[in-house]
């Protein structure tokens, strides 16, 4: 079975979707910000003999059609996401967010329950942008702006990644071909960025998600750290959450063993009705 990649007219923007196909309940991944579909590839690789894995980039990020506007809303990101369930007729699914792909699958979650079969959720927060960061934030747009991200990019990678990843001398390949996806970003980033610090929170509808949710945090996120994923537990009625050793704020790719265990167990037993 080889995955199949192609651009999807959604909603007025071609947007890159990855699709394995497959008859086995389908799992839908929504990245990170300033990644793409390339955060998922350990998880994909593992479960598409038994699931129909799709992921897609973000409007404005990784393949996707970058929208002349000044901010791509995480509204946008939301109604992308519809779009793509409906066009492709794969309802409901598993959505799995992380980070930004967080805010939309939370949003995806709580609105259109007959979407969702289940949510897993890693490294996100249901909040505004806390209005400390907000400056750096800005700083980064304007360097993204007019200079790229390879500028920053070893200024961003301890925010992405943490110290057990950053510091292990047996991944440091691993580490450099990150940090080099992480410059190839192209200049118009800013636009998603700005989308991502002038997000509304999403904590007052939370306790309108009914589908089993599973979260899941890195024990060394510094971006969202481990106490905004205790908010979700709290706010999403019969959620379970789980920390990941040794995981910052991209457990996809620092843990994909475990995460992808994590993932594969709790999709399973949703499927069996017998989530926990």
């Amino acid at each position: 079975m080889t995955t199949k990649g192609q651009h999807l007219s959604i909603n007025g923007v071609r947007l890159w979707v990855e699709d394995t196909g497959g008859n086995g309940p389908p799992v839908l991944f929504s990245h990170g910000l300033l990644w793409s579909t390339r955060m998922f590839d350990a998880q994909v690789a593992a479960l598409r003999s038994k699931y129909r894995c799709i992921a897609w980039d973000h409007r404005g990020q990784g393949q996707s059609d970058v929208p002349r506007v000044r901010a791509i809303s995480i509204e946008d990101c939301y109604t992308d996401a519809v779009a793509i369930i409906t066009q492709l007729g794969v309802a409901p699914v598993h959505i799995v967010g992380l980070s930004m792909g967080g805010f939309v699958a939370m949003r995806l979650a709580a609105r259109r329950p007959d979407l969702v079969r289940s949510c897993v959720l890693l490294e996100t927060s249901a909040e505004a942008e806390p209005a400390e960061n907000v400056p750096r934030y800005r700083t980064l747009n304007r360097v993204a702006r007019w200079f790229g991200l390879r500028l920053v990019a070893k200024q961003v990678m301890p925010i992405m990644f943490g110290k057990t990843f950053l510091t292990d001398p047996a991944r440091a390949i691993e580490r450099d071909a990150w940090r080099e996806r992480l410059s190839r970003n192209r200049r118009e980033i800013w636009r998603a960025v700005n989308g991502v610090i002038e997000r509304e929170p999403i904590m007052p509808e939370l306790g309108h998600i009914t589908a089993p949710t599973l979260i899941m945090v890195g024990d060394e996120d510094v971006a969202t750290v481990p106490l905004k994923a205790e908010r979700i537990h709290a706010a999403v009625r019969g959620s379970k959450l789980v920390r990941i050793p040794h995981a910052g704020h991209s457990s996809s790719i620092e843990q994909p063993v475990h995460v992808t265990a994590a993932i594969e167990a709790w999709v399973g037993r949703v499927a069996a009705g017998a989530h926990s």
